[in-house]
């Protein structure tokens, strides 16, 4: 029998709050589960143990431009998709977990999905807003880097966007995009003129599951809300540089075989 898993991350940030809610469906010898988990700045859970209640709606999304996985989400070896729905978007609505309530008046929110049989052996993935001087959001980050097995051996894959300024910027193995890995909790990738830098500098994780070949029993960690540096560079230029105590990170990589 095929076993498989589809979830959606859906995060939500105003200015004092950050909530991310992951409902995922999963198949494993014929058995069909279903499960929410919660995470917020203190904590994650399965929403079978927690009281959560409200309704939050989404407008404005910004999708990306073609599937990030691009020819790779028709390659029949990948254990993992991956989907962006909206790199940037509005949240209105309410969240209350157990007696905490998480109030959204046009905050803003980020939408994505895997799809398949399990999360990658390794992987690092972050997501951040960027904001202006004003604290007005002005564009997205996403970067992903995962092992990924082929033909008997494994390749590092990479997907990434930066939303910026209006503009869509693609960072993917398959446009050539590589990592440089120069110490530890540091990213660099370089693709043609572009160069993105994501570096986390506080760790806050909380425990979550995750998919194993269909099943939710592996146990990843995710920093829902720390603190990290990101720079974006083009042309030798640099377009933005910030430190952000809202940032999104999982570390689930022996970072030394980037090198």
């Amino acid at each position: 029998m095929y076993n498989y898993f589809s979830g959606w991350y859906f995060k939500c940030q105003s200015k004092n709050q950050t909530l991310a809610i992951i409902p995922a469906v999963h198949e494993t010898n014929g058995n069909k589960t279903y499960s929410v988990q919660v995470i917020t700045e203190d904590a994650a859970s399965d929403i079978s143990n927690t009281q959560v209640k409200g309704k939050i709606k989404l407008t404005n999304l910004k999708p990306i431009k073609y599937d990030i996985m691009g020819p790779f989400a028709f390659a029949p070896f990948m254990e993992c998709r991956h989907s962006v729905y909206s790199m940037m978007h509005q949240v209105d609505g309410l969240i209350r977990i157990n007696e905490k309530a998480y109030v959204f008046d046009k905050a803003l929110g980020y939408w994505e999905g895997d799809r398949g049989r399990s999360f990658p052996k390794e992987y690092a993935w972050t997501q951040s807003f960027i904001l202006d001087d004003k604290g007005e959001a002005a564009g997205s980050i996403m970067l992903s880097v995962a092992d990924i097995p082929l033909a008997g051996t494994h390749i590092t894959g990479i997907i990434g966007i930066v939303l910026w300024k209006g503009r869509e910027y693609r960072f993917a193995t398959y446009l050539g995009a590589r990592a440089v890995l120069k110490k530890d909790n540091m990213l660099l990738i370089r693709q043609g003129n572009m160069e993105l830098e994501a570096r986390l500098l506080e760790q806050h994780a909380h425990p979550l599951q995750a998919p194993q070949n269909g099943a939710m029993v592996r146990t990843i960690h995710e920093n829902l809300v720390c603190k990290a540096f990101y720079r974006f560079r083009k042309n030798g230029v640099t377009q933005f540089a910030f430190e952000t105590d809202k940032a999104s990170f999982e570390y689930e990589y022996e970072w030394r075989k980037l090198c």
